[in-house]
């Protein structure tokens, strides 16, 4: 077998018994844009090897998307049928694991009017509440992995000819996820060991605030009481443990909704379901983003932060050592499961109920009551570099130092 076929089907591997960590006889569900069909089979056959009960493959296309967003009646874009959704939530029922392919153009929709790209997303949003909060809750296994896409192996390599530009990020891929180890499955294995050990002292810690400071970043975020680090594996309501981003280098949390103040500057470009937005900085009082401003794709963060009430709070506290495996290819992914993952990062929008001690078992108005925030959306971006430093302040007012030049400070 040729070794780029031994190479996917590792990468299978990966996903299928850390990502999602499939059980004998469960169900799997794989999202897919039709650009990486391929690889989607690859999985199906790795699926049902690993003992699968069945498997399902949804299918996107993003270039159809385009075309319903720029030429459809508005009323068309905010119309989701009900069948989609049943399906979705019959697969949870089922108890189905989900494994999502995210390889999008970062292109795809440039020059695309925001107002009607805002309203499809919140329809989809809307639509698809109920199956996202069981996700958020942890009630299901999910996992996120990526393939090139043409058109974002190209945006990562210009100079490249498509062909060598769409092999150069499979290596780079095969980097970030471990592929190139012996046993992929173990060297993860070992990863979300060490990334729990940064957990257990967070979690000792329980700091009342992180203070961050970085040229054109000077933020408090204050933590609620009960919040909790999580990281690496996690677990769902069943005790199944999963991953649900492959690849991964985060521990997080979630911030106090309205404890969140002062500016803070992004370090990398954000692909925002194909805009770009970047160079920008938000401005926060009590929680809230006031102020915001943008080089490129200001009007799109003006309308994701507008999706709903809670759209421009912070959800997510998250960190990333700068001195990482996917900082240190210093490429710019224009893909956030990659560049978040290379970089500390917030996001804005709904936080997850499972870094809240008891969290999944509360009602929305119990975890607001509890700081919680809630939104239909979740969109994280980058703001780690080299030059961040965050300190801690514990609940009897002593500041320690927790990073000091984006990395670790313990």
């Amino acid at each position: 077998m040729a070794e780029k076929a031994v190479l996917l089907e590792k990468y299978a591997d990966v996903a299928l018994k850390i990502g999602v960590n499939i059980q004998p006889g469960q169900p799997l569900v794989i999202q897919s844009p039709i650009s990486a069909a391929d690889f989607a089979r690859v999985l199906a056959r790795r699926a049902f090897s690993a003992g699968a009960g069945n498997v399902f493959i949804e299918w996107g296309d993003e270039a159809f998307t385009r075309i319903k967003t720029e030429d459809a009646p508005v009323e068309a874009l905010k119309f989701v049928p009900e069948h989609s959704v049943k399906l979705m939530e019959e697969y949870q029922q089922l108890g189905a694991a989900f494994l999502q392919i995210y390889s999008p153009n970062p292109d795809a929709f440039t020059g695309v009017d925001p107002e009607r790209m805002a309203t499809r997303n919140k329809a989809n949003a809307a639509a698809l509440e109920n199956f996202k909060n069981t996700m958020m809750k942890g009630d299901v296994s999910w996992n996120l992995i990526s393939t090139p896409a043409p058109e974002w192996a190209q945006k990562v390599y210009p100079d490249l000819s498509l062909e060598d530009a769409v092999e150069k990020l499979w290596d780079a891929i095969f980097s970030a996820t471990r592929i190139h180890e012996e046993d992929p499955v173990e060297a993860w294995k070992e990863h979300g060991n060490n990334l729990h050990q940064k957990l257990e002292y967070l979690n000792t810690k329980k700091y009342k605030k992180l203070h961050y400071k970085a040229p054109g970043t000077d933020l408090t975020v204050e933590l609620p009481e009960g919040h909790k680090w999580i990281g690496g594996s996690l677990e769902n309501s069943k005790g199944i443990e999963y991953t649900p981003n492959i690849p991964t280098e985060e521990v997080f949390t979630m911030p106090k909704k309205d404890g969140v103040n002062g500016t803070v500057t992004s370090t990398k470009p954000l692909n925002y379901n194909g805009t770009t937005i970047d160079h920008f900085s938000l401005t926060f009082k009590e929680g809230k983003a006031v102020e915001f401003t943008a080089e490129t794709g200001e009007e799109t963060l003006k309308k994701m932060l507008d999706i709903d009430e809670g759209a421009a709070f912070l959800g997510e506290v998250a960190l990333v050592p700068h001195d990482s495996p996917i900082s240190n290819t210093n490429i710019i992914f224009y893909n956030t499961l990659f560049d978040e993952n290379a970089s500390c990062h917030f996001a804005v929008g709904s936080a997850y109920p499972m870094t809240l001690e008891g969290g999944t078992a509360m009602s929305q108005e119990q975890l607001a009551e509890a700081g919680a925030n809630y939104s239909l959306s979740h969109v994280d971006f980058m703001i780690g570099s080299a030059e961040l430093d965050i300190d801690g302040v514990t609940a009897d007012g002593q500041t320690e130092p927790l990073f000091r030049n984006g990395n670790w400070a313990f």
